[in-house]
C-alpha cells in the first residue's frame, strides 16, 4: 500500500486528486493528515503528480514495536536486508502524532539506535547514508519510518530508482515538509514561497541571471531575486517598495501581468499575482510552451475548493515540456498552489 501525507483538513481534496487520476480507484483516509491507498504505480510510468500530497510513503507496511530498541532493531533489519552497499541511500524517521516534543525525541532516539547498530555491524552501509535534502537522483533510496504512536507506525523503503520516479510526490524532506523562512527585510511573508519552491526545485536564481517578475508589488520575488545578485524586471501597475524600485538591478515596468512579453527568454518567471486560477495555469503554459523562461515558479490562487481540479491542464500538459517540474502545496502556501519547473528547450 501506498501511504500519503496532506495537511489535516485536506484529506478529501486529496482523496477528490487521486480519484481524478486514478478513476475507479477506493483511497482510505486513516486518521488526520494520512490517506491510503493500494494504487500499484508502474516504473516505466510518469511519475504521478498530487498537489495536495505533502509525502508519499510508497510500498508501505504497518509496523509495531513496544520500545526504541526494538523500533531500532526493526529498521535496522529492513535496511540490512534490502539496501544495497555502494550506493547513496536516506533515511527518515519522524513522529506523526501529538504537538509536543516527545514524537520527535523517540524519533530521534530510534534514528541514533538504527545508526548505533550500523556503526556495529554494517558500517559500510552506513557510509552510503546520506543527510542532504537535495532531489533525489536515479541510484538513491529512501527509507522512512512514520511514527502514528510510540508503537506503531508505517515503514517504507523505496529502493532506487523509485524515489526518483515518484520525484513529483516522493520529497527528499522529511515528511515533504520545509520550514517556513523568515526574513523580516522582505517586503511581505510572500517570499517564502519562493525561497521552499527553489529548495524543491533543486535550482536557485543565480548571479547575473534575468528574472520576469510579474504582479511584482510588493516586492518580496523581486526581493529575492535581488538578494540572490539577479537582474529583475518587475511589471505591474503600482510600484514597488521604495528600495526596490531604487535598486539598479530592476526595471520597473508599469502594465498587465498578463500581457507582458519579454524581448527575449529569461533565465526565470516569477509570477505571484492575484488572479482567478485558470488565468494563471493559461499564463504558466504560454510562457513555457513559447519558451519565453528557462525556470518558472508561479502561484496558483484559489477563490474556493472547486477551483482545486483547475490544476489538472498542468499536470497533464508539463511533462513534456520540462526536464523538471512540481505542482503541489508548499507549506508557504495558503489557499493557493505552486507550480515550477525547468523548461525543456
Amino acid at each position: 500500500m501506498q501511504i500519503l501525507l496532506t495537511e489535516p483538513g485536506d484529506e478529501p481534496f486529496l482523496i477528490e486528486e487521486l480519484q481524478r487520476a486514478f478513476p475507479g480507484q477506493k483511497h482510505l483516509t486513516l486518521t488526520g493528515g494520512l490517506v491510503q491507498t493500494e494504487l500499484v504505480f508502474q516504473p516505466e510510468a510518469v511519475s504521478p503528480v498530487l498537489a495536495f500530497s505533502r509525502q508519499m510513503l510508497p510500498d508501505a507496511e504497518a509496523v509495531a514495536c513496544a520500545s526504541i530498541r526494538q523500533w531500532g532493531e526493526r529498521l535496522f533489519e529492513a535496511i540490512s536486508a534490502r539496501v544495497p552497499e555502494g550506493q547513496p541511500w536516506r533515511l527518515h524517521v519522524a513522529p506523526h502524532y501529538g504537538s509536543g516534543s516527545a514524537g520527535v525525541n523517540r524519533a530521534e532516539f530510534i534514528l541514533e539506535a538504527c545508526r548505533d547498530l550500523l556503526r556495529k555491524k554494517r558500517r559500510q552501509l552506513l557510509r552510503g547514508l546520506e543527510t542532504e535534502e537535495t532531489p533525489f537522483d536515479e541510484r538513491t533510496s529512501l527509507v522512512q519510518l512514520l511514527l502514528t504512536a510510540p508503537d506503531t507506525g508505517f515503514l517504507s523503503v523505496a529502493l532506487a530508482p523509485m524515489p526518483w520516479q515518484l520525484r513529483r510526490c516522493v520529497w527528499p524532506f522529511v515528511k515533504g515538509e520545509v520550514p517556513v523562512a523568515s526574513d523580516k527585510a522582505a517586503p511581505s511573508r510572500a517570499f517564502a514561497k519562493l525561497v521552499e519552491a527553489e529548495k524543491r526545485l533543486g535550482v536557485s536564481i543565480g548571479v547575473g541571471e534575468m528574472c520576469v517578475d510579474l504582479g511584482a508589488c510588493p516586492g518580496s520575488w523581486s526581493y529575492v531575486a535581488l538578494e540572490r545578485g539577479a537582474r529583475v524586471i518587475a511589471v505591474d501597475r503600482s510600484p514597488l517598495r521604495d528600495d526596490l524600485m531604487a535598486n539598479h538591478m530592476l526595471s520597473f515596468h508599469e502594465g498587465d501581468a498578463f500581457t507582458f512579453d519579454p524581448e527575449q527568454p529569461v533565465d526565470w518567471l516569477l509570477c505571484d499575482v492575484i488572479a482567478a486560477p485558470e488565468r494563471s495555469v493559461e499564463l504558466t503554459l504560454d510562457w513555457v510552451r513559447k519558451q519565453r523562461c528557462r525556470n518558472f515558479v508561479v502561484t496558483i490562487k484559489f477563490k474556493g475548493t472547486a477551483d482545486y481540479a483547475k490544476l489538472e491542464p498542468l499536470k497533464h500538459a508539463l511533462p513534456p515540456l520540462c526536464s523538471k517540474f512540481f505542482v503541489t502545496r508548499l507549506c508557504a502556501n495558503k489557499n493557493e498552489a505552486c507550480v515550477a519547473g525547468v523548461v525543456a528547450f
